[in-house]
């Protein structure tokens, strides 16, 4: 099952914080100031959110994942001002009080340039530059992460895994096209985003075959709803679900893992990198 490339991915440098791809896998905490959010986890307030952060990172969290709006295929849209008030208190608040890098979930330019301001460190697409090319070049500008996470709710693919891989070559070519340094490219393959249960199996099965796009893997499995078709389960009964993911996807390649349960992760992943690194500390 350990299909993971020998060709170096190098390191990507995120604020103060270096990411060595290949050493171990980090582990994203997802913070939702939302309300309506799938998983069930969505916060009102950000006084909320801020703890929630701090207890993800005390929990062994690298990196925080902050989101104002929610992506279930059924929410409300929401305008960049919402969404601005929503995150940037949380993100001026964390930026200021925790040693890890922030990341801002929008697919909005407008939003992401006010964020990577207040202090965030990434910017993570869920939309593949599709919505809103110019995010790439807000990333370029500040010299931040970008994660490009493939969506697929517009289209349909005939061929899917190949599509896949040339959808999400496409958009690094934007993202490269707009300035943004290829060591600061992440890919996602977009698990849930309008694909099949067998869809969002078959990346998992398959996401060694990503490390052809030459770039760090972050892998968002937690708590999603195929894991809940399989198994027949509600979103707050899916942990050991998300758990299989996880190893599974390590297995595969996986460099970032992005959860809502960061506690159970982290045991997960420090197993699985015993057993597919060889790290055993």
């Amino acid at each position: 099952m350990n299909s993971r490339s020998n060709k170096p991915l190098g390191v990507t440098r995120c604020g103060d914080t270096e990411f060595r791809w290949g050493e171990r896998t980090y582990v994203m905490g997802i913070v939702n100031v939302d309300p309506d959010s799938f998983s069930g986890d969505g916060l009102r307030d950000t006084e909320a959110a801020v703890g929630q952060a701090k207890r993800m990172v005390a929990e062994g969290a690298d990196i925080i994942d902050v989101g104002g709006e929610s992506t279930r295929p059924s929410a409300r849209p929401l305008s960049s001002e919402e969404e601005l008030r929503r995150v940037i208190p949380v993100i001026e608040k964390l930026a200021n009080e925790l040693p890890v890098p922030i990341s801002i979930d929008t697919y909005k330019s407008g939003v992401a340039r006010r964020a990577v301001a207040a202090g965030a460190r990434m910017i993570n697409d869920v939309w593949e530059l599709k919505r809103d090319p110019k995010l790439a070049r807000v990333a370029a500008e500040a010299g931040v992460t970008l994660i490009i996470s493939q969506n697929q709710r517009d289209s349909g693919f005939r061929n899917f895994f190949p599509e896949l891989i040339a959808s999400l070559k496409k958009s690094m070519q934007t993202a490269l096209g707009a300035g943004v340094p290829r060591e600061n490219i992440i890919i996602d393959p977009g698990v849930g985003f309008g694909k099949t249960v067998e869809q969002n199996l078959e990346i998992v099965r398959r996401l060694s075959e990503l490390k052809v796009l030459g770039r760090p893997i972050l892998l968002g499995t937690s708590r999603k709803s195929f894991i809940g078709h399989v198994l027949d389960l509600p979103v707050d009964q899916r942990l050991e679900g998300t758990a299989a993911t996880v190893a599974i996807g390590i297995a595969n390649g996986a460099d970032i893992v992005r959860v809502h349960d960061v506690a159970q992760m982290v045991r997960v992943v420090r197993m699985s990198d015993a057993l597919v690194r060889g790290k055993s500390s």
